[in-house]
């Protein structure tokens, strides 16, 4: 198989940078926080060697695609406005959309709005939750000493102090090779009000298997150059996105949908998470099943890449 190809397209008015490989019906792969295409890079080769067209863009905010300056250019609607002008960008009248993390989230909401569009979801890490009656925010727990990614600058200063460190051990702590000990169990979504998440780590834990040099590079590289404020700011928009979605409140998906968690993830310490997986099936009446891989953590398309295109080549190839 040759390589992916890369180009710039114009999408919903911003410039988005997309990878893609292979001929046939389209599979629109998204990915989450701090990631990029490049979280994709196993399932491109794969999905095109099997006869689908795959295609994983830097989402906005994030990689050689634009980065707008504005907050609430990042909302969930604007992110499936991207995805869809791609697939009018590509002339496709429908596709099949992955999403891990934060992709997962565009997946579902993308499934829920156009179903028309979306024909089959595949959803990593993140299950399908209805909005909830209680500003997001105000169930964050915050605390006298630390602050949610909401203000801005503190954040940013933060992660890039050593961009390479920052990425390695947020790979590496919510990966299902890390340490269980409490010293390593540090909340992705929290900082100090006066930054220093990561001060007390001046070295780099061995890299897992599934993560080489060459990858941790790669990541490094690109938010070295584009620091971190656009993937930040999906974060602040969760009250704008509670606010825009409320109409849609208890909404279900209807489309099928594949659900692929780690044993290992984090999410799963959640309780409300926890409580939405085993719930799915009744927003989701589609859902094609549900598959936790055991020891795998938060990274699953990249720990468990072999298994994770597996099923989903066996989902997209069950679709009518």
């Amino acid at each position: 198989m040759t390589e992916a190809t890369h180009r710039t397209v114009i999408t919903n008015g911003i410039r988005m940078h997309v990878a893609e490989q292979g001929a046939g019906p389209l599979v629109l792969l998204c990915h989450g926080f701090p990631e990029s295409w490049y979280s994709w890079r196993h399932q491109l080769g794969d999905l095109a060697e099997v006869g689908f067209h795959a295609l994983a863009p830097d989402l906005r905010g994030y990689g050689r695609t634009e980065r707008p300056e504005a907050i609430d250019q990042y909302t969930l609607l604007r992110v499936v406005g991207d995805m869809v002008g791609l697939l009018d960008l590509l002339g496709a009248e429908e596709a099949v959309l992955a999403g891990h993390d934060w992709g997962a989230v565009v997946a579902w909401l993308a499934a829920l709005l156009r179903p028309d569009r979306f024909r089959g979801v595949i959803a990593l890490s993140v299950p399908f939750r209805p909005g909830g009656g209680v500003r997001p925010t105000t169930l964050m727990p915050q605390t006298d000493d630390t602050i949610f990614y909401q203000a801005p600058v503190v954040a940013e200063a933060d992660y890039e102090r050593d961009v390479r460190l920052t990425l390695g051990l947020i790979l590496y702590w919510h990966s299902g090779d890390a340490s269980r000990r409490a010293d390593n169990a540090r909340p992705l979504h929290m900082v100090p009000r006066q930054g220093g998440v990561f001060t007390h780590a001046s070295n780099l834990p061995p890299l897992p298997a599934w993560l080489s040099e060459t990858d941790l590079d790669f990541f490094a590289a690109e938010f070295g150059r584009t620091g971190f404020r656009g993937g930040l700011n999906w974060y602040r928009n969760i009250d704008r996105n509670w606010e825009l979605l409320a109409p849609f409140a208890g909404a279900r998906v209807t489309v099928p949908a594949l659900f692929l968690v780690g044993e290992r993830d984090p999410v799963l310490a959640h309780p409300d998470m926890e409580t939405a997986i085993l719930n799915q099936s009744a927003l989701v009446p589609q859902l094609h099943g549900t598959i936790m891989l055991p020891g795998c953590g938060r990274w699953i398309q990249q720990e468990r890449p072999d298994e994770v295109t597996a099923a989903m080549v066996d989902f997209i190839r069950g679709l009518t």
